[in-house]
């Protein structure tokens, strides 16, 4: 079985790379990540042409896109972030966020969309991703919005990113949570830190990374990306402290 690639989500650099992609994403290539993963305001402000432009300068791919539940409720948005994605080379388009996080009933209402946008993605070639916080595994009459937006969605349609900081927050072992959603499984978030929250430079946090890697690597993981919402160090140090982790623990 193939090793899993790694990349890197750009959002440690502060916001950086929305003025200076190619810059951001030589640095990522220089310290030794795969790919990286972006945002998909880069729809709008520099067009598939221009992140290709930063691809083929740097040698970098773009591994996924992430955007928002409204982006993708709004009528024509997916279709366009479908034609980016492949615009761009990218195989993964991710979702994060419900019509309605305070219900049940807003899991339940999501799925039809997510389910529409994921077989549009997945007659176009790409892999379409639900991206989990840590407020979906609050309970709503002892049923956790994660796991009901889990079952209302097709498995052949919408794949989970699996952030394993954010299940570790949300209450529950990541590696019992990758166990669970295995077969549909293989886009993960590594992210570390503590509550609060708190984030941290990969192997700095209280997640345990290598009991999800393990899970992830178990059932053939495809992309580990590392993801850092916030650093105190300057970015590039952060994502090669991160990158020297990963290798550390087997990646």
């Amino acid at each position: 079985m193939a090793a899993p690639k790694l990349g890197a989500q750009l959002i440690v650099f502060g916001g950086r790379q929305n003025e200076d992609l190619e810059g951001v994403m030589a640095e990522v290539a220089e310290v030794g990540f795969d790919a990286v993963e972006i945002g998909a305001t880069f729809m709008d402000n520099l067009g598939a042409e221009g992140v290709r432009a930063c691809t083929e300068a740097t040698g970098m791919p773009v591994c996924g896109i992430h955007a928002g539940y409204a982006n993708y409720a709004e009528p024509g948005w997916a279709d366009r972030a479908i034609e980016f994605c492949r615009g761009i080379g990218s195989g993964y388009l991710i979702c994060s966020g419900v019509a309605d996080r305070e219900s049940l009933k807003g899991y339940i209402d999501s799925a039809e969309v997510l389910n529409s946008v994921g077989a549009r993605a997945r007659d176009a070639g790409l892999t379409f991703c639900y991206h989990n916080h840590a407020w979906e595994f609050e309970e709503f009459d002892g049923e956790k919005g994660i796991h009901a937006l889990a079952a209302a969605t097709d498995p052949e349609l919408v794949q989970l990113n699996i952030d394993v900081y954010w299940v570790t927050i949300g209450g529950e072992d990541p590696a019992e949570f990758i166990e669970r959603y295995h077969e549909r499984a293989g886009y993960y978030h590594f992210k570390d830190g503590a509550p609060g929250p708190t984030f941290t430079e990969l192997g700095r946090g209280t997640v345990d990374l290598v009991a999800a890697r393990e899970a992830a690597l178990k059932y053939g993981a495809q992309w580990i990306v590392y993801e850092q919402d916030r650093t105190g160090l300057e970015p590039k140090q952060a994502v090669a402290a991160s990158l020297a982790y990963l290798r550390e623990i087997g990646f």
